[in-house]
């Protein structure tokens, strides 16, 4: 039996209250440039809190647009001027190092992966509700890389566009993170799925289970003239209207994320759009927020110990080349996912 923490009392030690920890920092928005290693206090937890030492520490576009401070929208909650939270990173694996007095869940020592706040670095705080125990057959570098991409996927697939059987399901985006698992959870649920991507990344689509690629830079969206039952735009720019031509008359559209629309509000615009129209056209157009759930969490580990699903993890980086797998994103050069490993498991 592993020995419980009493009441987070790690993080109430002076001694500990008091250490620090390396970790990546930012104290401006703006490029990977900002990223730097250094240290910062060691973070402390709250009764509902677990405190994690990472082993693996995902890195997703959202954590991007956090650090770009972009587009201006998000700083509404996250700092005006410069981030409230010094040290980024969201999506993290690692062995639990002290837990808070209402956590009943886990226990020191127990192997997790899920959402916490400030994982580019060797110690991050997590709220117990965000985090499940880790897939028994997935190392912490790829635990790391599931959390937020894995649970967008996930809702997306099966809660916003309900993909059945038998359907047609175009995704755009398909060879990065949130992509490489909607294709799979896709085909888990019996459609026939269409993967868009750049060529160098099409094996990967295919390897994860795509019936068919389309290479966006050579090809036409609507060349083959399939009328897709789900089109999941993950990340992409396409326009609303060339959308809803491929999409059945009674198809679901479900725009995730968007990297264009200016800086003010970004790819929202579209989203906004499609939601509007929506109730005056037999095509459902829709948009989303994912949700935090350890119960979806659980549901992930279940899929990817029943092989189900596989994390698609192209590379690792020490915790001082943050900055680097930052650019690689930016990019857009990173196939599936990256991760960094601010300490060894």
């Amino acid at each position: 039996m592993k020995t419980q923490e009493p009441s987070g009392t790690d993080t109430n030690d002076p001694a500990v209250v008091d250490a620090t920890m390396r970790a990546i920092v930012q104290t401006s928005y703006g490029s990977a440039d900002e990223l730097r290693l250094g240290e910062a206090p060691r973070p402390s937890i709250a009764a509902d809190e677990v405190l994690v030492r990472v082993a693996g520490a995902g890195l997703d576009r959202g954590t991007w647009h956090l650090m770009a401070g972009l587009p201006y929208v998000v700083r509404l909650g996250f700092g005006l001027r410069r981030p409230k939270t010094s040290v980024p990173g969201l999506d993290l694996a690692g062995t639990v190092s002290a837990v808070g007095s209402a956590v009943t869940r886990f226990e020191v020592g127990d192997e997790v992966f899920g959402i916490g706040r400030g994982s580019f670095a060797e110690f991050a705080a997590a709220k117990e509700s965000k985090l499940a125990r880790m897939p028994s057959n997935l190392s912490f570098d790829r635990s790391a890389a599931v959390a937020v991409s894995g649970l967008t996927a996930l809702q997306a697939v099966r809660d916003v566009a309900r993909i059945a059987a038998g359907q047609r399901v175009l995704v755009i985006g398909a060879s990065g993170g949130v992509g490489t698992f909607a294709v799979q959870l896709a085909k888990a649920h019996g459609a026939h799925v269409t993967g868009v991507c750049s060529a160098p990344k099409a094996d990967l689509v295919r390897s994860l289970g795509a019936d068919a690629v389309i290479d966006y830079r050579t090809e036409d969206l609507d060349a083959r003239g399939v009328s897709y039952d789900a089109i999941l735009d993950i990340g992409g720019n396409t326009p609303l209207g060339r959308l809803r031509r491929l999409l059945a008359s009674s198809g679901t559209l479900v725009i995730v994320g968007g990297e264009e629309g200016g800086r003010w509000i970004g790819g929202v615009d579209r989203q906004l759009r499609a939601m509007a129209i929506s109730p005056f056209v037999s095509q459902r157009l829709t948009s989303f927020i994912s949700k935090e759930s350890h119960a979806d969490l659980d549901t992930l580990r279940e899929l990817i110990e029943a092989g189900t699903l596989t994390v698609a993890v192209e590379q690792t980086f020490a915790l001082d080349a943050a900055p680097e797998a930052m650019r690689r994103l930016e990019r857009g050069e990173v196939r599936g996912k990256v991760v960094i490993t601010p300490t060894e498991a």
